[in-house]
């Protein structure tokens, strides 16, 4: 085995280590600061060294920069592990073999990046970002997708820049923030006017859709107010993830979360409480607690909570809208299931070597086949909303096409995850959805974060994953209507088309030195 050089050892430990850097821009942390210097830092090493490197040391590069980004912001989901003596020897293997996949996607940008030789700074930023972009959103769609932890998640708390995103969507945003953090690499190459005025020109473009969010967050303090004649009740417990194991106390959670909702039998109220809160019994069998309902709530309530649903031997994740007699109102099946979780890939193949999923008794969910706006109308509560479970709150532009909604609705469980940065991250995606459909998001979770959003990304009302509690709501902000809304993700196609365009008119086909 050829021994790799000592020099060249060294540089990919520097990568390894800025790509562990800049994990640290993502949510909770959110230094998005760091941002500014890491990715100059990878940009600078493959310009300097464009003339001299082989194509597969471009993707090595690539590669293990994102390996860093994603072991570092990635390690918690091996805690879903730590539940079940029989995945813990899986732990050492998935915590590599998660970030040794998903840096795949930067090593295939770094390695299409090394045939941009002979081009401008201008030219040559341009196309690394739109490489970087384009893999971030195949990561999002390959296999099902798996859109977490985007560049551009970095700006998760800086709201006024993130107003934008009712224009442009998150693949978009991220495009122009993957351009925003190239820039400083300016000063690090031998440059000229051209490039300090582009530097100059993208910045005041960046000042000016800060202000623009500024005012924009500004005016919907004044905009019109939704006043519902009922309560909502958004209900976020701490109930211990073993019972996906031992289901003997179902019903002394199910008493827990009645206690914990304190219904008035006088007062019109919908509660939500979140994924998961029934274990071993399905939809199609709930009457079991007919009794326990009819005594607590009444005829001026309806329960929205997550469960499983059969339908000829096949299991769905589900949401149900139940009354105070358990009769079933409305009912979704979750559409998009996390892999290995919730459903195994390549199923027949992998069960015979012994490969099964955390959930669900080791059992594949299916998928459902749509998804529809629930409308709670004909139950005397004026309002209407867009149902998702957990993990399908971070698929951008695939919603729903369905524009006549109140708000969406989110039920999730971030138990599996313990108190790790996973229920931060989880809970970001909820802000972008926000913003981007033009909605208010309710998120009802259990040890996560359980909150009120506004249509800008505001939460307005909040439970931290370290508290159990109650957040009641009397009114929500009208939703609105957002240019990404209408065209979704072909405006990041429109934005591709732009960029390529710049790359080649703007490129003087000068050697960088």
């Amino acid at each position: 085995m050829k021994k790799i050089p000592k020099k060249k050892l060294l540089s990919y430990i520097f990568v390894l280590l800025i790509g562990v850097f800049s994990s640290f821009s993502l949510p909770p942390y959110n230094f998005f600061l760091i941002n500014f210097v890491t990715i100059p830092s990878l940009f600078v090493l493959l310009v300097k060294q464009r003339f001299k490197l082989k194509k597969i040391e471009n993707f090595f590069y690539g590669w293990i920069f994102g390996f860093g980004y994603f072991l570092s912001s990635l390690y918690w989901i091996t805690i879903s592990l730590t539940f079940d003596e029989t995945f813990k020897v899986l732990i050492p293997i998935a915590i590599l073999l998660i970030p040794s996949f998903l840096g795949i996607f930067y090593g295939l940008a770094t390695f299409i990046f090394s045939y941009f030789k002979k081009f401008s700074n201008v030219s040559l930023v341009l196309a690394f970002s739109t490489l970087f972009s384009i893999s971030e959103f195949l990561r999002g769609h390959i296999l099902s997708g798996f859109p977490w932890n985007l560049i551009s998640f970095s700006f998760s708390e800086f709201l006024p820049l993130l107003q934008i995103l009712s224009f442009t969507g998150t693949y978009s945003f991220n495009l122009l923030c993957l351009t925003l953090f190239t820039l400083p690499s300016f000063f690090y190459l031998k440059k000229n006017k051209f490039d300090m005025h582009f530097l100059i020109l993208f910045g005041l473009l960046t000042i000016s859709g800060i202000i623009f969010g500024q005012l924009s967050i500004n005016k919907s303090k004044y905009s019109s107010i939704k006043k519902n004649n009922f309560v909502i009740k958004i209900v976020s417990p701490k109930i211990d993830i073993e019972r996906f194991y031992y289901t003997d106390n179902e019903e002394e959670i199910l008493k827990s979360l009645i206690q914990l909702s304190k219904p008035d039998k006088e007062i019109k109220t919908i509660f939500i409480w979140p994924e998961g809160v029934f274990t071993s019994t399905e939809l199609d069998n709930l009457k079991r607690y007919k009794n326990i309902f009819s005594k607590n709530f009444s005829k001026k309530h309806l329960i929205i909570f997550g469960i499983n649903d059969s339908d000829n031997k096949k299991t769905f994740n589900s949401l149900a809208v139940v009354n105070n007699n358990l009769d079933i109102i409305s009912s979704y099946n979750k559409n998009k299931l996390v892999p290995f979780g919730e459903f195994l890939p390549l199923e027949n193949f992998l069960k015979n070597v012994g490969a099964k999923t955390i959930t669900n008794y080791y059992k594949s969910y299916y998928k459902g086949k749509k998804r529809d706006i629930i409308d709670l109308k004909k139950q005397e509560f004026d309002i209407s909303f867009l149902p998702l479970i957990c993990y399908e709150i971070i698929y951008s532009g695939d919603l729903t096409k369905k524009k006549n909604y109140d708000l969406i609705v989110n039920i999730s469980e971030d138990g599996w995850f313990g108190k790790s940065i996973g229920p931060h991250q989880h809970f970001s995606h909820s802000i972008f959805r926000s913003i981007e459909e033009g909605k208010s998001v309710i998120r009802s979770t259990n040890s996560g974060i359980s909150a009120l959003i506004n249509p800008n990304g505001v939460a307005s009302k909040i439970l931290e994953s370290t508290y159990e509690g109650v957040i009641e709501i009397n009114q929500i902000k009208n939703p609105k209507k957002t240019f990404f809304s209408k065209y979704r993700n072909n405006i990041f196609f429109y934005f591709i088309i732009i960029y390529i365009s710049l790359i080649f008119f703007l490129n003087t086909n000068r050697e960088i030195k």
